[in-house]
């Protein structure tokens, strides 16, 4: 390896790491508002489903006619368990609305409880009534029940239950936070609705999460202060407040993404934020995708904010394609990222290495006890170029020559190295120019 390399890469050291995962987490489905619980050893995620209008395409608004759930046992490798509800299946429900909003689901003496908004077959307003379906398990299947809970007109419905042994569900209506606690059939309002996001700062929208940490509730919720929304949150002791507002979570979106919806959960010792983003829609924000960060709470329980990643969370196996693209830190000598295939988005990107020096590093890939002997790449150059395959920056165990071509290859390398375990994985561009990088595997 040359010195200039060498440089480069005992630089980068200096310029620190970021977060560790892979966003979004979802191919196939736009998958917004995204409500994560765990139930057992597996995380169950909620989202909504956005779709083009089917009878209003030009409508350029949110459309959404189901739901799906999801799971995982690490946060990488996610099982879509199908649609578990659908506007058709509503008995109240308009099943041409198109409206099935944010949903929560949590789970109360072995039965799942399943939160939805819907717009009414007669006399409601678009997504202003909240019905339940009840299941025997978190993947289903539910069974709506025939009518909505009486007194909720609103949307994105959220559930808390609290150390006390009661449940709470919180609800949004015209930038007004309102809640009530639930009979132990966890499907009736139990006394009295308030106004929860009374004391507030102005510009509460929609979306409340609300949970209990350390004697501590938390409500969460999109914050608008310009045109898109921020994620913030404030503290009570109380389940029914008041509020006292703390902060942000998450600031605007640098892409002018319109919306932001999210949950937090902790799972297997370590907090994580859940929230969307228009990745695979850049040009749509009606058609969001779920993405996860890392969380972590002060001493004094404060959060701090959380800043979005495309690496996301969980440890990527070597000995899988492995998407560059999705990079924790990538040097801007010409880098940059594009789709594979504008016309069909859940295919994915490219990261593309513009001319030497340039490179981009991918944290957190288990490379096992056993040390891998090979490297396949999937490339295309527009001159013959070289790269340097690097473990935790000096480790350097694979060189790559990459062949001038416009159409894609599949290019196989031996190692010189035998990294094992748990490595920072950096790609250098040491020679050449304009190298696209589709994926990177070990075998």
């Amino acid at each position: 390896m040359n010195a200039k390399h060498n440089l480069l890469l005992a630089a980068a050291i200096l310029l620190g790491s970021s977060l560790a995962a892979q966003n979004p987490i979802i191919k196939g489905n736009y998958t917004a508002d995204p409500t994560a619980r765990v139930f057992g050893d597996r995380v169950y995620l909620y989202p909504s489903h956005d779709i083009i209008s089917p009878t209003q395409p030009e409508a350029k608004w949110f459309s959404m006619a189901d739901y799906h759930v999801y799971s995982s046992e690490n946060l990488v490798d996610w099982t879509d368990h199908g649609v578990i509800l659908s506007q058709k299946q509503v008995p109240w429900g308009n099943p041409e609305g198109y409206s099935m909003w944010a949903p929560d689901c949590v789970e109360r003496d072995g039965k799942y409880y399943f939160y939805f908004p819907d717009m009414p077959a007669e006399g409601g307003l678009r997504g202003f009534t909240v019905g339940v379906a009840v299941a025997d398990s978190p993947e289903g299947p539910y069974e709506p029940l025939p009518t909505p809970i009486k007194g909720i007109n609103g949307i994105d419905p959220c559930v808390l239950q609290a150390s006390d042994g009661d449940a709470y569900i919180y609800w949004a209506n015209n930038g007004m936070l309102y809640g009530a606690r639930l009979k132990d059939n966890m499907c009736e309002l139990d006394g009295k609705t308030i106004i929860v996001s009374e004391g507030l700062p102005e510009g509460f929208k929609e979306g409340p999460f609300v949970f209990e940490k350390d004697g501590t509730y938390y409500l969460t919720y999109p914050w608008v202060q310009d045109a898109t929304e921020t994620l913030a949150y404030a503290t009570s002791k109380n389940p029914r407040g008041p509020f006292d507002f703390k902060g942000l979570i998450m600031e605007q979106s640098p892409t002018s993404c319109w919306t932001n919806h999210h949950s937090l959960v902790q799972f297997k010792g370590q907090w994580y934020l859940f929230y969307h983003h228009n990745d695979y829609s850049p040009a749509f924000d009606k058609n969001r995708s779920a993405r996860i960060d890392k969380l972590i709470f002060n001493a004094d329980g404060s959060i701090q904010p959380v800043t979005p990643t495309l690496r996301g969370v969980g440890i990527s196996d070597a000995r899988k394609e492995i998407q560059l693209d999705r990079y924790s830190q990538i040097y801007p000598y010409g880098t940059s990222i594009a789709f594979l295939n504008p016309a069909s988005p859940f295919d994915g990107w490219y990261v593309s290495l513009g001319s030497e020096g340039a490179w981009v590093r991918y944290d957190d890939v288990d490379f096992s006890e056993t040390a891998p002997t090979t490297a396949i790449l999937r490339v295309r150059a527009e001159k013959a170029s070289t790269l340097a395959i690097s473990a935790s920056w000096l480790d350097v165990f694979g060189e790559v020559k990459v062949p001038k071509s416009a159409k894609w290859k599949e290019v196989k390398v031996a190692l010189s190295g035998n990294p094992t375990g748990l490595k920072d994985l950096v790609l250098s561009l040491t020679s050449g120019a304009g190298v696209e990088i589709d994926w990177i595997r070990f075998e």
